[in-house]
């Protein structure tokens, strides 16, 4: 008689930190794609400034490039946030197991471990606070110091810095939806 393989718990648990490891490597990428898609708005401002040669380019819709680009982000940061959360979760639920946690170190279980773990990540949130705040406000002033047109158009300023500060708090939130253990 055949019985079906059950796929054993240390590999579960291998396969979750694989999976978290994943998740922490896609959050910096999102971090190096970020800061590529802001030094490009930064270079278009530039390369699109008026001279007595050229005429004046639409870049009240490049402006809200920069507040786009800073909600996306927060919104990849806040999924892979979530999804370490998650795993982290399933981790700990596995190191449970049998009562191993009562024996042996658990990362994920023991908050003496799960909360240094927290605020050591939390400078990758204030790193990315600064990031986006910086960003926006550089990006928003020199398009403003280079386009004084723009003044005539303060719906494209006021919705930017609108949509700047929302992902700015969605950032500053993220460790809310952090993993503790319970």
């Amino acid at each position: 008689m055949a019985t079906s393989p059950i796929v054993d718990a240390n590999y579960r648990f291998i396969a979750a930190y694989q999976e978290v490891n994943t998740r922490v490597t896609q959050r910096q990428q999102a971090l190096a794609i970020y800061v590529s898609i802001v030094i490009s708005l930064f270079a278009a401002l530039v390369a699109l400034r008026p001279s007595a040669t050229t005429s004046d380019a639409p870049v009240e819709w490049l402006i809200l490039g920069f507040p786009v680009a800073s909600i996306c982000f927060a919104f990849l940061n806040y999924k892979a946030e979530r999804a370490i959360t998650n795993l982290r979760t399933f981790l700990s639920t596995l190191e449970q197991l049998g009562g191993a946690n009562e024996i042996l170190p658990s990362y994920n279980t023991d908050p003496k471990w799960s909360e240094n773990a927290n605020k050591a990540r939390r400078f990758h949130d204030y790193a990315v606070a600064v990031l986006v705040a910086g960003g926006n406000f550089v990006g928003l002033g020199a398009a403003h110091s280079i386009y004084t047109r723009i003044s005539d158009a303060p719906v494209f300023i006021y919705s930017a810095a609108f949509l700047a500060l929302v992902s700015f708090v969605m950032i500053l939130l993220t460790p809310k939806w952090s993993y503790t253990p319970d």
